[in-house]
């Protein structure tokens, strides 16, 4: 009976050793969002398309962090306002709460902080928060709305980006096919796709990217191995630190449905994943990849696309005939 017993325990731990193998790797799924207000996060949905919070009445959050296209642009830096080219890639607003900071250079804490900068922007939506919030105090079903909401009559920039960012912690992208393979179902990857995780790992790759969003978790700087030559001006982590151990260093970006977010980089220079993982293969490890070891790589970085967010676009609601109107060809 003891020989039963053991011999049951052993086939046990043996049926059971895949899932442990796989509950200790560095990459973990991606799990729904958690302790959400339904009622801010609608408000914040239509705040995120609403282009009156620009000073041109055309640009929204949308439009730099588009959610048909990745939660990004697909273009080296972002257009702004007069058509200014932007001073850096858009990192993609996917998983965005995931991060260990927002921006490339980590100078927001968290999603709230973020949300207010492109607003006040002059390069960017090219408005000021007391402007676009007296627009938005304008337009009576707002003002419903954040009554609703926040239980006051007064709109403030702190409510709106507080909108915003609840908005935006709803924006992840679970049920990915390595997430599937993650828990268990061994059919979701092919042998590619395997061959390309593995070489992933022993690569050195997953020193930075790691944990659920695959990066995000911490700053590093571009170039370890060897200089990156970049035309950028983007100092990275030194611009906020203002410590010169810190130039170069940037927020390492989430590699989640990295086949939708080109071009990459901080500046954008990379325009497929193929150059990208040849470019940090050399700079960031000292590796060489040849173009079957490149191939393995792209193929797994692939199976990390998830189930993109999917939702009614808002309504936004109209003007009244007090709300100032937009300015998009002044100075």
């Amino acid at each position: 009976m003891m020989k039963q017993r053991l011999l049951a325990a052993a086939v046990s731990a043996l049926s059971l050793a895949p899932i442990y193998a796989k509950a200790q790797e560095l990459i973990q799924p991606i799990k729904p969002p958690a302790q959400i207000n339904i009622g801010m996060v609608d408000l914040g949905k239509k705040l995120y398309f609403d282009p009156r919070l620009s000073k041109s009445g055309f640009i929204s959050c949308n439009s730099c962090h588009n959610l048909s296209m990745g939660g990004s642009d697909n273009l080296p830096t972002s257009i702004g306002d007069h058509w200014h080219q932007g001073p850096i890639n858009a990192p993609t607003v996917l998983n965005s709460s995931l991060n260990v900071a927002q921006f490339w250079d980590g100078r927001a804490a968290d999603l709230k902080a973020q949300a207010g900068g492109p607003i006040a922007n002059p390069g960017e939506m090219g408005f000021t928060h007391t402007l676009a919030v007296g627009v938005l105090q304008s337009i009576p079903a707002y003002v419903r709305e954040f009554k609703q909401v926040f239980g006051t009559d007064t709109i403030n920039i702190d409510g709106v980006t507080t909108a915003i960012a609840e908005f935006e912690k709803t924006l992840v992208t679970p049920n990915s096919r390595f997430d599937q393979w993650l828990l268990g179902k061994k059919d979701a990857i092919n042998a590619q796709e395997l061959a390309g995780y593995t070489l992933f790992k022993e690569s050195g790759c997953i020193a930075c990217h790691n944990g659920p969003a695959v990066g995000g978790a911490s700053f590093q700087k571009m170039g370890v191995v060897e200089a990156y030559k970049s035309a950028s001006k983007a100092e990275g982590r030194s611009a906020v630190t203002g410590k010169d151990a810190d130039r170069f260093n940037f927020k390492v970006p989430t590699l989640r449905n990295v086949e939708l977010t080109y071009p990459y980089f901080h500046d954008g220079a990379a325009n497929t994943l193929p150059e990208a993982v040849e470019t940090m293969g050399r700079i960031q490890l000292g590796k060489k990849f040849n173009a079957d070891e490149n191939a393995k790589i792209v193929a797994f970085l692939k199976t990390l696309t998830g189930d993109q967010p999917s939702f009614t676009l808002p309504i936004l609601p109209p003007d009244s005939d007090k709300t100032p109107r937009p300015t998009p060809f002044s100075q």
